[in-house]
């Protein structure tokens, strides 16, 4: 009897020791403001299987379309522990040098998106960093999805110019785009993403400064909703990975380096379908019976020119003369 004794303590103590070093799975919350059948939620969906299927004893429950939060919402979460991952905007209302996210006409095609904005060690992400650890929150990636155009109701006046455009236009929480929008002769009125649609349908705006082609053939015609999409490519749609520090702290060696690879891939991986369909949903807004307007290159290169000249002064407040410097001597 002792000698079976023996034996089964012998053999409990090596089941512990064969035992996997998670034991108990960690649950993760990753939030997210794509709409549910948007890439951008197929792609979140992605990071959850990689980094489960890496078995380092982590699950993640995904919370895509605005379940937990508006951006601006999710932004405050994460910093305080309550949310573990986002994929959002990070809007300047939080932090003003995050304007920098929002400074027009400093990158100018999809190569320049992806040498400046998604190398985490680039100057522009350095400064990034820096921002977000000052609110507990560490950059996972960077997604920038094509550039911004103006959504509106109908063919603005005087639109490859900067004459008065006759039409109200909605602009995000930025001091920088607001006076952008005026300076290239819009009206421009602050909203929340959330009110766009009912203020566009009821005339309280013209129009909005939002989207992508490929989320303007997504969200706003398949909704009947906008005529003209006006291509400026002044500000690459964006938005960020990120992570709360205080969960990262809780992460050991091997479960950060999953989780930074799951969220890698997701980045290269959605640069790359946004990249490869940009054209091919600006003909499905065509065929949907928008009218896309373009700038030529002399057009596109004087409002280059004049928005640089007049708007990216006005970023020293917010984002810091320092700042700034570093950024542009990187750019050289």
């Amino acid at each position: 009897m002792k000698t079976f004794l023996k034996y089964l303590a012998a053999g409990s103590v090596a089941l512990q020791l064969a035992a996997p070093a998670f034991a108990a799975d960690m649950r993760l919350k990753f939030a997210g403001v794509f709409p549910v059948d948007h890439q951008g939620s197929k792609m979140m969906e992605q990071v959850k299987a990689d980094i489960e299927a890496a078995d380092v004893g982590l699950k993640i429950s995904v919370f895509p379309a605005n379940q937990l939060g508006s951006g601006e919402a999710l932004l405050e979460d994460v910093a305080r522990g309550n949310i573990d991952f986002a994929a959002a905007f990070l809007y300047a209302d939080t932090d003003p040098r995050l304007e920098i996210l929002s400074m027009p006409f400093l990158v100018s095609d999809w190569d320049e998106m992806n040498s400046v904005m998604r190398d985490l060690d680039s100057k522009f992400n350095t400064i990034i960093q820096e921002t977000l650890s000052d609110h507990g929150i560490r950059l996972l990636g960077q997604n920038p999805e094509g550039f911004v155009g103006i959504v509106a109701t109908e063919e603005p006046a005087n639109w490859n110019n900067f004459d008065a455009k006759n039409m109200n236009i909605r602009v995000w929480s930025s001091n920088v785009v607001k006076s952008m929008v005026e300076t290239l002769g819009y009206q421009a009125t602050t909203m929340s993403w959330g009110d766009i649609f009912p203020a566009i349908q009821s005339g309280i705006v013209d129009g909005a400064i939002c989207c992508t082609k490929t989320a303007t053939y997504s969200i706003f015609a398949k909704s009947d909703v906008g005529t003209h999409f006006v291509q400026y490519n002044s500000i690459p749609e964006n938005t960020s990975y990120y992570v709360s520090e205080k969960t990262w702290d809780e992460l050991n060696e091997a479960q950060r380096d999953v989780v930074q690879a799951a969220f890698t891939k997701a980045s290269d991986d959605f640069f790359a379908y946004n990249r490869e369909n940009d054209a091919v949903f600006e003909q499905k807004l065509v065929e949907s019976g928008y009218t896309i307007l373009k700038l030529s290159p002399e057009e596109q290169e004087a409002m280059a020119s004049k928005v640089r000249a007049e708007i990216w002064p006005m970023l020293e407040d917010s984002v810091g003369k320092d700042n700034i410097d570093r950024l542009l001597s990187s750019l050289n």
